[in-house]
């Protein structure tokens, strides 16, 4: 199995394989929104990006229920194939499986029946905004299923020895995404409904493509006739949920920050932290990409016992987080002005001065939140859900809810920009200890191999 051959290869030709590859997987999860962003910008102009980004939180949430139940069980898959076993994994899948269509169905039954409701909810107000914002939500939660199954077989298949097929998934419906997004929004004239429907459709895409790992018989899990236990589902949920934290905490603060924003700056203010918060998700997004790259390489090494090659993976996911979160900081520096302007086609000053002041404060934050977000990763790997549940609520919720009202009380916008690098640096400090305390714990160094208790 290729889980062994994770075992015997070079623990540095395997770490950038598996996550250089997730890196561009979960950017074609990111841009998803991001070209609806784009699109909705420059063809429906600011009261679309208001309805398209008081209406995200949502897709945080269907997106986050479909990581917490694909890398829960995906986890718990990798650490059993670590250890030699086979037939946990089958279990584990068809459970996951089950898990992953109830939610959707769940979700989609919401999406039916209450879209009106969770927009005016979200903070839409007056009926063209809430208009905008229920029928983009409609659309969007009538995929819920495809985007939940989606990011359950983009985990197995990638830890089931598959990384390049789990990124060519993800790549494609990004691709197809993007380019119906331009198709409906501009020659179709479909405004907002049209960006939801290429959206919803992208992730059909990506399991057709995805099909491929069982049709030439790579797959070393499959649907089966199994008990449930429900020990199991509890692990795969508690080993899931930082995942989930982590994507959903995404959604409450961009629900928190558009109610802030909308009583110091109106519609525009809101419109300008759709820009800010649509491209921090694209950076968040490989951050994620690390974590989740490391995540089978970790799984696997740990279940073997090879803690050195632990250590050393964790090492490269964080010093790779650095240096792209420096890029990205730097980019926000250095080009505030000509990002801005991609999203503000009606030249609105307001919009342009906002976004542009937003960038240059609220990048601050992601030359922390990388190595919080691979630290919280790693911990989800090895089956150690209390600190990396810990981390997640730290930058997710504990830290932004007092921060958010606190910085926006004393300094105004410029406070609210500040929330996020404030919270991303308090978490890193705990992610230290936490980290230390681990690895002292265990007497582990880049020499040894073994686990010593």
């Amino acid at each position: 199995m290729e889980h062994t051959a994770i075992l015997n290869r070079n623990i540095y030709k395997t770490f950038f394989q598996y996550v250089s590859l997730n890196i561009l997987s979960m950017l074609g999860i990111s841009l998803y929104i991001l070209a609806d962003t784009f699109f909705v910008a420059n063809g429906v102009g600011a009261d679309g990006l208001v309805a398209l980004n008081l209406a995200l939180p949502i897709y945080n949430l269907i997106n986050g229920t479909g990581l917490l139940i694909g890398i829960g069980s995906a986890t718990l898959f990798s650490i059993a194939a670590g250890k030699g076993e086979s037939q946990p994994g089958v279990r584990i899948f068809t459970q996951a499986f089950i898990l992953a269509v109830s939610a959707g169905v769940i979700l989609t039954l919401c999406g039916i029946f209450l879209n009106r409701p969770i927009a005016e909810m979200l903070g839409a107000q007056g009926e063209h905004i809430i208009s905008m914002t229920a029928t983009y939500l409609r659309m969007l939660m009538l995929f819920s299923c495809a985007f939940i199954v989606n990011n359950l077989l983009v985990a197995f298949v990638r830890n089931d020895g598959n990384p390049r097929l789990a990124m060519v998934g993800m790549l494609g419906s990004c691709l197809f995404n993007i380019v119906f997004d331009y198709i409906f929004v501009f020659p179709l004239h479909l405004g907002i409904f049209g960006a939801a429907l290429a959206t919803g459709i992208a992730p059909i895409l990506s399991m057709i493509i995805l099909s491929a790992h069982f049709i030439r018989r790579k797959n070393h899990f499959k649907l089966q006739k199994v008990h449930f236990r429900a020990r199991e589902l509890g692990n795969i949920v508690f080993t899931g949920l930082p995942s989930f934290i982590t994507e959903f905490s995404s959604g409450i603060i961009i629900f928190l920050f558009n109610i802030v924003i909308m009583g110091i700056a109106g519609d525009i203010g809101v419109a300008a932290y759709g820009v800010v918060a649509n491209l921090a998700l694209v950076c968040i997004a490989v951050f994620t990409g690390i974590g989740q790259g490391i995540q089978p390489v970790v799984s696997v090494n740990y279940g073997a016992s090879r803690m050195g090659n632990v250590l050393r993976t964790y090492l490269c996911g964080v010093a790779l987080a650095f240096v792209l979160s420096l890029l990205f900081y730097l980019a926000a520096r250095l080009f505030p002005s000509e990002i801005a302007s991609l999203f503000n086609s009606g030249d609105n000053e307001q919009l342009q001065t906002l976004t542009q002041n937003g960038l240059t404060i609220y990048f601050l934050g992601f030359l922390f939140a990388g190595i919080n977000i691979v630290t919280t990763s790693f911990f989800a790997s090895i089956a150690r859900p209390r600190p990396s549940f810990l981390i997640s609520a730290l930058r997710g919720f504990a830290l932004v809810i007092p921060l958010l009202f606190l910085l926006s009380a004393l300094f105004g916008i410029e406070g609210v920009w500040m929330t996020i690098p404030a919270c991303e640096l308090l978490t890193f400090m705990c992610c230290i200890v936490f980290i230390a305390l681990f690895f002292r714990k265990h007497r582990v160094s880049l020499g040894h191999t073994r686990l010593y208790h």
